[in-house]
């Protein structure tokens, strides 16, 4: 069985944010001081998530970021692989590893994770591969462009078509490399590569998704979109991302990606509340 179906289907999924990285536009630098991981707080901060309604822990340590630069692959590995250690012994919960290189995912797979979330759909070579091997679960996203320089001057004559087409295209080559289709989940990819008419296009058509017949993943905690809404700086868009969150489950999203995971978890259950009663009509 799959980890998405191993984890509820009855409601939507919560996957918690844990940035190893100095630089990411939210949290960077308070999970990793100094130039090293801060252990003892990644666990504190992990077992509160999971209190809190977290159904899986995405752990990255490449900030994604408009303008960040990419890590070596040392780097990465050196934020990444001791916190998928860690948390594997420590709690029993699903892990998810936000990467896009090879090497990294097959020690991730080997300390405890059982989900890649790539942002590059497993481009890099030898990356649909491996996950065909592993048998792990992977989402899909769409990105325009790489993260140093995506935000420049994005364009798309269609935005929602070419992101579909995209996915789809990206999910065929992983069925045809024999990752099974219960073991995928696909992402838009609000923020990365998409200017603000962009994002909200395709939020407004965001069941189109859903004929790709996949769990669809939805990002946009704290992100500019919410910003360029509310006039509120990044530490001030709880409200706006919760709001934003709700309509993204309503248009079709599974699973949201969250910093703020007590109050979307909320957000979650009382959303789930009217669904079930307007069901029960």
């Amino acid at each position: 069985m799959s980890l998405f179906e191993q984890l509820d289907s009855n409601r939507p999924l919560l996957m918690a944010i844990l940035n190893i990285t100095p630089d990411s536009f939210s949290d960077g630098g308070a999970l990793f001081v100094s130039g090293k991981t801060d252990l003892d707080s990644v666990l504190t901060k992990a077992e509160a998530m999971l209190k809190a309604g977290a159904d899986i822990l995405d752990i990255g340590g490449e900030s994604t970021r408009p303008g960040a630069i990419r890590p070596s692959l040392q780097e990465e590995m050196d934020r990444v692989i001791p916190v998928v250690e860690a948390l594997s012994r420590r709690f029993d919960c699903a892990l998810s590893v936000d990467t896009s290189q090879v090497e990294v995912m097959r020690e991730a797979v080997l300390s405890g994770a059982n989900l890649i979330n790539d942002v590059r759909a497993l481009a890099q070579e030898g990356a649909v591969e491996f996950v065909s091997e592993s048998g792990v679960s992977v989402c899909l996203m769409h990105m325009q462009g790489e993260p140093s320089s995506m935000q420049e001057n994005p364009s798309y004559a269609d935005p929602v078509a070419e992101v579909y087409e995209f996915l789809s295209d990206r999910v065929n080559a992983c069925l045809n490399a024999g990752i099974k289709r219960q073991n995928i989940a696909v992402d838009p990819g609000f923020g990365f590569g998409k200017s603000h008419a962009h994002n909200m296009a395709l939020m407004a058509n965001l069941e189109q998704f859903a004929k790709l017949g996949l769990p669809i993943l939805v990002g946009i905690s704290r992100k500019g979109m919410i910003g360029e809404i509310t006039s509120k700086p990044i530490e001030s868009r709880l409200a706006g991302s919760l709001a934003m969150a709700q309509i993204a489950l309503q248009n079709g999203a599974n699973i949201l990606r969250v910093h703020d995971v007590d109050e979307t978890c909320d957000m979650i259950k009382v959303w789930t509340a009217i669904e079930q009663t307007q069901e029960k009509q």
